[in-house]
């Protein structure tokens, strides 16, 4: 086990949370193409006019699902961990359920916003998302990166 980053530990920049985001955008589009095909496959036979709204919040389902998980089991998800960022409390301990889910639905309403939870980092003090600053998270560097991590 590693030990939670301090308390102290600075929000990652910027530059590297929203290359990561990118990244993390395009392994999502790809768990969602996996993820659709069952469901697409069970209810080929239906009306799309039921099936739509119900496809609709199964994927949304999905995309919960994979980010609560991997920010409840290591604060990491394969593109913050390339890019060496650890997502944790503002205390710096791991996120807990409750962190995770509001993190989640905050993150979604924002992005819903036509992105403003996003840019609000360009307007906030610390450069964190309007997301992380209602669920009382913040993004870190992870100090077990290799050389060069702080390069970005």
């Amino acid at each position: 086990m590693t030990a939670a980053p301090p308390a102290r530990a600075p929000v990652a920049a910027l530059p590297r949370r929203l290359l990561s985001l990118v990244y993390e955008t395009l392994l999502l589009a790809a768990v969602l193409l996996a993820g659709a095909l069952p469901f697409l496959a069970l209810t080929q036979q239906l009306a799309p006019a039921v099936t739509r709204p119900v496809f609709q919040l199964y994927l949304l389902l999905l995309c919960g699902v994979y980010f609560i998980w991997q920010w409840m089991h290591g604060g990491q998800t394969l593109p913050m961990k390339t890019w060496r960022l650890k997502l944790v409390t503002h205390d710096g301990a791991p996120l807990t359920l409750r962190h995770s889910v509001s993190r989640f639905l905050f993150a979604l309403a924002g992005l819903a916003l036509v992105g403003i939870g996003f840019a609000w980092a360009l307007v906030d003090r610390n450069r964190q998302f309007l997301h992380d600053r209602l669920a009382g998270t913040k993004i870190v560097n992870d100090e077990r990166g290799t050389m060069n991590a702080e390069r970005f």
